[in-house]
């Protein structure tokens, strides 16, 4: 069954800037608190001796708790929204912080990491759906808006690791319970909200529908079906090559340039504060130019500059990263929108399967790429991940923007 076009009143159209500041705002404070763990990498490798096989477990036990928890989350909400679980999603990202913070060995860093995944996994679906509720018909830029929230809470992870982690060590994390408590407060805010429009849509019209012939529609489930799966795992792929730059570029410039970990977090700060800056770009430009056009672009257009990265230099290597960073994450809210026109009336289940299941598939590769590095080698692991951006040759292979309006009837 179809959806027919109708007519939507203006009010149905209208863009709520307020609500999608404020989720947006939320969602940095949300993606901070988790960038706190992989901040904390390079002094619990010092404090505590820690693998490189370590480290990329406890980045596994972060996303995949904040990932695999997510298509559930929004499974369930998109038949029985959920306005409050958005605020106590957020206290079990407190309780985790409190954790991570005094926590002694390994394995309670690893339980502490898996609460703030928790608490992660909860929020990004709602969160997505709240974007959603207040975009009229704007979805490119509020997806861009609310995801530039999230990219920006990471792009502050190499300067919480510069100058609160190096100086204070494990026990700085404290400081982000206000943080955390922050979020909480803002999440009861847009809790009434989201209440207040879920009541104003149950009392609405059912929108009619108009039905096709069986074969037709067993194709186009086929090809939702195949189109959802690509999608998912060019996003893995773009993971993978996220924590190759994120989690052991840092140690990559270290040990070949002689910098100090502050200094390498610098680095990073610049990746994903210019992938925040062309986050929020790539919805707009999405809109105008068409979802799939954009994260054909992202891809391939950041695939020779990572090729360059290795032999750039310390230098050079500033600037690359900042282009790099800016192009691969153009496409980070176009996915999203593209998942949610793809599969309409799932927006929970779609948003949790491209930035929760795809990322905890991603989080595999924070394993594997340290497992690499421990076994083939830092400079080679770095390499592999510079190649992971051609896989975006896969796109090609997605309906283009048309053929979704043709497919429900636009």
């Amino acid at each position: 069954m179809l959806a027919q076009k109708i007519s939507i009143p203006k009010e149905e159209n209208k863009t709520v800037y307020s609500i999608l500041f404020i989720i947006g705002l939320v969602h940095l404070l949300n993606d901070a608190i988790q960038s706190v763990v992989p901040a904390l990498f390079p002094v619990l490798e010092n404090s505590m001796g820690l693998t490189f096989t370590q480290i990329g477990l406890i980045g596994f036990a972060l996303n995949a708790t904040s990932s695999l928890i997510q298509p559930v989350v929004g499974l369930y909400t998109d038949k029985r929204p959920s306005p409050y679980a958005l605020p106590i999603g957020l206290i079990f990202s407190f309780v985790g912080i409190v954790g991570l913070a005094i926590a002694p060995t390994f394995w309670l860093i690893i339980i502490s990491v898996m609460f703030i995944g928790i608490g992660s996994a909860t929020f990004h679906p709602e969160g997505s759906r709240v974007a959603y509720m207040a975009a009229g018909n704007r979805r490119g830029l509020a997806q861009s808006i609310y995801q530039v929230g999230g990219n920006s809470g990471q792009a502050l992870a190499p300067l919480i690791a510069a100058f609160l982690l190096v100086p204070f060590g494990q026990f700085g994390t404290i400081w982000f319970t206000l943080v955390a408590g922050l979020g909480v407060f803002l999440l009861f805010y847009i809790a009434r909200w989201y209440k207040m429009k879920v009541s104003e849509s149950a009392a609405k019209a059912v929108i009619k529908k108009k039905t096709v012939s069986g074969n037709k529609q067993l194709e186009q489930k086929k090809l939702v079906l195949f189109s959802i799966t690509l999608l998912i795992f060019l996003v893995f792929a773009r993971s993978w090559f996220h924590a190759g730059i994120t989690n052991f570029y840092p140690f990559y410039l270290i040990k070949n340039y002689g910098l100090s970990i502050a200094e390498s977090q610098i680095y990073i700060f610049i990746f994903l504060g210019t992938g925040a800056v062309g986050t929020f770009f790539g919805g707009p430009l999405a809109d105008r130019f068409g979802k799939r056009n954009m994260i054909l672009l992202s891809m391939l257009g950041s695939a020779p500059l990572a090729f360059l990265l290795p032999y750039a230099g310390p230098m050079f290597s500033y600037v690359l990263l900042g282009v790099i960073g800016f192009i691969i994450l153009s496409s980070f809210s176009v996915t999203v929108v593209y998942a949610q026109e793809l599969v309409p009336g799932r927006i929970g289940l779609v948003s949790g399967l491209i930035v929760g299941l795809a990322f905890g598939m991603g989080a595999v590769g924070s394993v594997v790429l340290g497992i690499l590095a421990d076994w083939i080698g830092l400079n080679n692991t770095i390499m592999f991940a510079a190649c992971l951006p051609l896989i975006g040759l896969l796109t090609f292979l997605l309906p283009t923007d048309q053929k979704l309006r043709e497919m429900h009837g636009e």
